[in-house]
This record gives C-alpha cells, sequence and structure tokens, in this order.
C-alpha cells in the first residue's frame, strides 16, 4: 500500500459551516475539534453522532460523550434543520429534494431520509423527515500533492479517483483542481452537481453548480474552453459526457464510488486512483488495468 508519507495537509472549517442547526444541536458542536467533524447523524429520537476523524461517537450537550448521555432530536429539530438549510424556502430547494439531499450555504450536503412521494413515475417530493447525515466539506491544502507529482506533473492525463463512500475523494478533487490552476494556468470547469467541490479553494475556475453532468459538460465546453473539467461522483449514464470530452482533447478529473478497475462502466481515463482514505493511496492502475503505482 502506498501513503502521503510526507503529507502535511492543513484541514480548514469554515465558520459559518452548519449555522442552519437546531441551537441544542449547534451548542453540542461547539465543543468539539470541527476540524475533525466530517459527518453528523441526526436522527429524531435517536442518540446524536459524529464522524470525528474517521471515528462515530455519541454527541452531548458538551461534546463527546457515551451513549446514555447523547443528546437526542426531536422530529422538529430534524424538519427545523433542513428547512433552516434550504435557506427558509423549501420550493427553492425543490430539485435537490427530489434527489434526497440538500447543499449548505458553504457546501454542506444534507442528506435526507424519510417519505418519498412519487407523481407520474418520478419522486414529487419528501415528507415526514426522520433522519439526516450532513456531510462536512473541508479544505486539505497538500492532500493532492503526490497524486498530481506521481500522475500528473508534466503529463496531460485524465483520472478518476475511486473508493468507497467518506474516503476523501472529492477533499482530493478540490486539491488537484487547485493545483493545476497554481502549477499549470489551465482553464479549469468545476462540475458541481452538489455544490459540494467548490466549497473551498479551487484556484482560478469556472464552476457550474447544481446542473447534471450532462448539460454542465456540454454548456460548459461550449461557453467557457475548459482545458480540464473536474467533476465527482460519476454514475453509469454520466460517462457519455466524459468521453465525448475526453475525444474533444478535454482533461477530466473525476471521482466514483467504486474499489476495482474492473467494475468502471468504460474505461475512458488515463490513471485510475484506488484510494483507501484521505492522504492514502491503495493502488494506481493505468489506461489497460496495469498496475503503475
Amino acid at each position: 500500500m502506498h501513503s502521503f508519507h510526507n503529507f502535511v495537509g492543513r484541514a480548514v472549517y469554515y465558520n459559518t459551516m452548519l449555522d442552519f442547526l437546531p441551537d441544542r444541536l449547534k451548542e453540542a458542536v461547539r465543543h468539539i475539534n470541527r476540524n475533525r467533524l466530517y459527518e453528523l447523524r441526526v436522527r429524531a429520537d435517536k442518540p446524536l453522532r459524529a464522524n470525528l476523524g474517521g471515528i462515530y461517537s455519541f454527541l452531548g450537550e458538551n461534546g463527546v460523550c457515551r451513549k446514555e448521555g447523547a443528546l437526542i432530536p426531536t422530529k422538529a429539530e430534524v424538519e427545523q434543520l433542513v428547512y433552516a438549510a434550504c435557506d427558509y424556502s423549501v420550493y427553492a430547494a425543490e430539485n435537490q429534494l427530489r434527489q434526497g439531499f440538500v447543499t449548505g450555504k458553504d457546501g454542506e450536503r444534507i442528506g435526507i431520509a424519510g417519505t418519498y412521494v412519487y407523481e407520474g413515475g418520478g419522486v414529487l417530493s419528501v415528507r415526514a423527515i426522520t433522519s439526516v447525515c450532513i456531510r462536512v466539506p473541508h479544505e486539505i491544502r497538500g492532500c493532492a500533492d503526490e497524486i498530481y507529482e506521481r500522475c500528473c506533473a508534466g503529463a496531460r492525463v485524465s483520472l478518476l479517483l475511486m473508493s468507497p463512500p467518506g474516503k476523501g475523494k472529492t477533499t482530493i478533487l478540490r486539491d488537484l483542481s487547485r493545483l493545476v490552476s497554481e502549477k499549470e494556468g489551465a482553464n479549469i470547469l468545476i462540475s458541481d452537481e452538489r455544490g459540494e467541490i467548490s466549497a473551498g479553494d479551487t484556484g482560478e475556475s469556472d464552476v457550474m453548480r447544481f446542473a447534471d453532468k450532462l448539460t454542465a459538460f456540454t454548456a460548459g465546453i461550449r461557453a467557457m474552453r475548459p482545458d480540464l473539467i473536474v467533476t465527482d461522483e460519476l454514475l453509469p449514464e454520466d460517462y457519455s459526457a466524459v468521453r465525448r470530452a475526453i475525444q474533444g482533447g478535454i482533461r477530466v478529473f473525476a471521482s466514483a464510488h467504486l474499489t476495482r478497475y474492473e467494475d468502471v462502466p468504460e474505461k475512458l481515463f488515463d490513471r485510475y486512483i484506488l484510494l483507501s482514505g484521505i492522504g492514502k493511496i491503495s493502488a494506481i492502475y493505468g489506461a489497460a488495468g496495469e498496475d503503475v503505482g
């Protein structure tokens, strides 16, 4: 296994993040090291839990505690949280809510569980929200240094970051964008479908937020003339847009919830990087699946 032996990245947590939390929950978060907070699980009538540096802990009114001392969010607090995250206009966030999430103003992704209402074969809305999973974005400068040096320095490559959820793919994509901007001066287009990649320093880049990848790639290529497109969480239906970009001479940096090269739907990239965490490379594969790590 390869790792970032010299990794000295610095996590940055923005003070305005999580302002949408109800007061009781906001007070609990105030007592922890928020640079280590990656995820907050808020479930109605269940103990409040937080992912702190990869370890789940219960949170009470004074921070980390045993389960029996944890705060128990109410259903009203869960609904209040989502309403506040929508900037008190559920209508404005309707399209996101249909996809099961809403993005906070600082890039926090609030995944939603509840009762999904269907109409005409598609999701109309989400009602009776019972729990949320809040993923907190972080800017960690330097976390992509080794990937850039080993895969990108002196080469115009397209690459795909692969791992299960929560292993830092978006954080690394953000830092890769910054590095390409600073070192190459390239025109970068961020296709930020969920509003997370751009929640930090992506260098001098152009950002298209909340557009699906086909729309962002098509409109972005026509309007912005990018040298590089950066996007996250590829689904099988997104590969046609990626293919057209690469065939047109545009580099693409992307991520996907995959753990094996064999499972990539279309082998379009020059490098496939398997991650086991932020700063941890398990393997690097070439275009044909050969180990080049």
